[in-house]
């Protein structure tokens, strides 16, 4: 059983092509911006590298709480999955909560635990992403804990997420498969407001579509 693990590694270039929360979205040529159902600019979130391309997460953040970035079906988030290539830094609306105030570096941390020794009582498989963010280690030897730097993972399967959940892709109709968990992050400064929920990142890959919810 292998869960890989996103870490906060440190500051990173506002503009950097690597694992990344905060900073500038990179897009491909004619990228807008996109808006929320109240107006306003969504705040750019995540830039994460992935197998088929780099998803970018948007969540408004105008008036936290009065719009709902937590539903799948909401204009109140955003994600897309660009094309590697040729992607370039978006130019910044002036107006709305549009940037996070830190740019924070990602490293990709693999926890790998025996399925026979992760078994609960009875012989229930515990949750991946929970057994792996509660015991994961900086380097061999060192106890369980900070837990605050884990900024999610990528791939896997969703943390406790019923079935019924499973956002559906607008364009085909078929059901996204999970890309990645995120947390909020390890200090005001740098963290994501997710109403203290974590965070689900989907995509349809077909069609290139994402879809974000909270839980």
């Amino acid at each position: 059983m292998q869960t890989a693990l996103m870490i906060y590694d440190g500051s990173a270039p506002t503009d950097s092509d690597v694992p990344r929360t905060g900073g500038v979205p990179l897009a491909p040529a004619g990228f807008t911006w996109p808006l929320c159902g109240c107006g306003g600019p969504l705040q750019f979130f995540a830039h994460l590298p992935v197998e088929d391309g780099v998803l970018s997460v948007f969540l408004c953040q105008n008036d936290p709480g009065a719009c709902e970035f937590w539903d799948p079906g909401s204009s109140a988030n955003r994600v897309h999955l660009f094309p590697r290539e040729e992607l370039r830094p978006v130019a910044v609306p002036v107006a709305g909560l549009t940037l996070l105030p830190v740019t924070s570096a990602i490293r990709i941390h693999v926890v790998t635990i025996d399925p026979e020794d992760a078994l609960e009582e009875e012989g229930i498989e515990p949750d991946a992403y929970d057994l792996a963010r509660s015991g994961w280690k900086l380097e061999p030897g060192e106890r369980f804990g900070k837990q605050r730097e884990v900024l999610g993972s990528l791939g896997g399967s969703p943390s406790y997420l019923e079935d019924d959940r499973l956002p559906v892709c607008p364009s085909c109709t078929g059901t996204m498969e999970f890309a990645a968990h995120l947390e909020e992050g390890m200090t005001w400064e740098t963290a994501m407001n997710l109403g203290g929920q974590l965070g689900y990142v989907f995509v349809c890959t077909p069609c290139r579509e994402g879809a974000f919810l909270t839980g």
